[in-house]
């Protein structure tokens, strides 16, 4: 698929997350950018950033097969609610995977709630089994969530996002990810506290526009 079709049906794919929930397209757009800055400051060549960033703005593609009474719910889910929006990430895959990608977006869609020690879901995958992208995209995906405000709680601060991603280091999140988007909020993590992340925020790691 050449560069221009790719661009326009990445756009058209977010845009159809962003219609059924406005929070979504800022999430993706977070996502896409704190992944990139991470992938940058691990030494991540130029090609897998740009599937990164792709990666970032489809990781919750899946989520348009959730009923939009869960997904715009002002209150914390029940369990039975929650079990369905676990189905997301292999919605995403199955939309995804039939799309000629030159990066791996489908299966950093489906794995990118897996966590180290095979608590995640869906396939409860560890350590290396989960693919690079997706431990990457799993920690962006937290940081941007947790410094979001979403109607049923107000954003926590980048230093609380840090500590919550920090203290999982190893057990839930990848040890060199988490040290990688250290150096990317290092600037923002002395004494400060934010109630979002933006991607003017992660200076000194700017990515070239060319990603």
């Amino acid at each position: 698929m050449s560069r221009k079709p790719l661009d326009s049906t990445v756009i058209a794919l977010a845009n159809t997350v962003a219609a059924k929930d406005p929070y979504m397209l800022n999430h993706q757009h977070r996502v896409a950018e704190i992944a990139c800055a991470i992938a940058d400051k691990m030494g991540c060549g130029p090609q897998i950033i740009k599937g990164i960033r792709v990666s970032g703005f489809l990781h919750d593609l899946g989520k348009i097969a959730v009923p939009d009474i869960i997904l715009l719910k002002p209150g914390r889910l029940n369990q039975q609610e929650f079990d369905l929006v676990k189905m997301h990430p292999s919605e995403g895959y199955r939309i995804l995977k039939g799309i000629d990608f030159p990066w791996p977006v489908a299966l950093a869609a489906l794995q990118h709630h897996e966590r180290l020690d095979g608590s995640g879901y869906p396939y409860g995958l560890s350590g290396s089994e989960i693919i690079l992208e997706a431990r990457i995209l799993a920690v962006a995906d937290v940081m941007a969530a947790i410094t979001s405000h979403r109607p049923y709680r107000p954003a926590r601060s980048l230093t609380e996002a840090f500590k919550e991603v920090s203290g999982k280091s190893g057990i839930l999140y990848d040890p060199e990810v988490v040290r990688a988007c250290l150096e990317v909020c290092k600037p923002q993590l002395r004494g400060l506290r934010y109630g979002r992340l933006r991607a003017k925020d992660l200076d000194p790691a700017q990515i070239p526009s060319s990603y």
